[in-house]
């Protein structure tokens, strides 16, 4: 579950049905990390991603997740306030409210849900990595050589994907570069906090999301995502930027980190010199794929549809894809079920994913510069594509995929 639900970035699932045993009777997970020295930073719950988790009875308590009732943008170099979005009434709008949560926190509450109770038999392999999926086989091969057959595989390996490989072929893996790369770091409130100077930023900035822009630079994307996680405890960090030629060679990037942002508000400075084990990575662009299936092998999350960390929606939609399948596969009980609900669950998920998935490659705000694009993956009938970040955040808070899967379904059955 773990893999399947926010799609991690290495995992596969297997499910056999043996006989007429529906397809809970035997799950495997193939987990490429051994979680030995797991690390990782924040991400958002969107109200579209929580209805998938609380359907499951995830707990955010336990999660530690934090509220994000607003969303600020402000310049980063004068610290004046620019846009100030108001999210307080996600939950009474779309049901659910908007919050953060650390990714640890993320996996071991779904590892809880995954192991516990009689109707969940799932076999986790952690430091197993695939070599090889064959979707005529229906079958995966890990690097140690062991082949694995089952009736479904899932493929959520991530943006690096084998199992995409046996979906798509050859035209599996042709990213784009953005020339944008994404500093990572997390740090402590308290540490915050203790710095008197610091002490009053803190209560300068949002309650949730505070995006700081440096705009001295015209011609490029420069600008800092900071919101808290752990019921507060920590503070989460990205700064976005044009890429480096040093981000491939150094190991601590701090220097980097503080070089790059030289030009924001001295406090902002302070603020990221706190920062340790600074991470950085080049983010590649890659256009939505012709098909997500192949066989009895589908893929799900950054597997089927890598995003730009724009507006926040990646994980999300590996929850929605993961909350498709599940409800799409609910009472299947023979293999020859199996294809028709996999063209149910692309027809269900492919076009949203897709246009959520170009949405990702602007910033907020910029969503005309897609606008045109976005008209390919529009649903039929549809007078209007998101062009904005009101209409952005609409789209992607209020679908209910769970509902969706229902109305598929319906239809299927009727055979309009």
């Amino acid at each position: 579950m773990s893999g399947a639900l926010q799609a991690r970035s290495t995992t596969q699932w297997m499910c056999r049905i043996p006989g007429q045993a529906t397809l809970t009777k035997s799950q495997a997970v193939f987990e490429k990390s051994s979680f030995a020295t797991e690390i990782g930073a924040a991400i958002v719950l969107a109200p579209n991603g929580s209805r998938v988790l609380s359907s499951l009875g995830f707990s955010y308590e336990r999660a530690r997740a934090c509220l994000l009732p607003e969303w600020l943008s402000a310049d980063g170099i004068t610290l004046e306030k620019s846009e100030l979005l108001d999210f307080s009434s996600c939950e009474e709008q779309y049901g659910f409210p908007f919050r953060s949560v650390h990714r640890i926190d993320f996996h071991n509450e779904l590892l809880r849900l995954a192991r516990e109770g009689k109707d969940n038999p799932v076999t986790i392999n952690l430091a197993s990595p695939t070599e090889r999926v064959d979707a005529e086989e229906c079958s995966l091969t890990l690097t140690n050589g062991m082949k694995h057959s089952a009736d479904l595989i899932i493929g959520a390996d991530g943006v690096r994907s084998v199992t995409r490989h046996a979906v798509l072929g050859p035209d599996a893996d042709k990213p784009s570069r953005t020339n944008v790369s994404t500093f990572r770091f997390l740090t402590s409130t308290e540490k915050l906090e203790a710095d008197p100077v610091l002490h009053d930023i803190v209560k300068w900035k949002s309650k949730g999301i505070t995006i700081l822009d440096d705009k001295s630079d015209k011609e490029h994307v420069r600008h800092i995502t900071w919101y808290p996680c752990r019921d507060g405890e920590v503070q989460n960090v990205t700064g976005n930027h044009p890429s480096r030629a040093d981000s491939q060679t150094q190991t601590d990037m701090k220097e980097s980190l503080l070089d790059e942002f030289k030009n924001v508000h001295p406090h902002v400075l302070r603020f990221l010199n706190l920062a340790e084990d600074v991470l950085c990575w080049n983010l590649q662009y890659y256009d939505p794929f012709p098909r997500w299936t192949c066989k009895r092998v589908v893929l799900i999350g950054d597997s089927a549809h890598p995003m730009l960390p724009f507006g926040g929606q990646g994980s999300n939609q590996a929850m929605e894809d993961a909350g498709a399948l599940g409800r799409l596969f609910a009472g299947v009980d023979s293999r020859d079920e199996i294809t028709p609900r996999l063209r149910l669950f692309e027809q269900v998920r492919r076009r949203r994913a897709s246009t959520i998935q170009l949405l990702s490659s602007t910033v907020v705000g910029r969503e005309k510069d897609v606008e045109s694009r976005l008209w390919e993956f529009a649903e039929p009938g549809a007078t209007k594509v998101p062009n904005n970040f009101s209409d952005r955040t609409e789209h992607a808070f209020s679908f209910d995929v769970l509902a969706e899967c229902d109305k598929a379904l319906r239809v299927a059955a009727s055979g309009e």
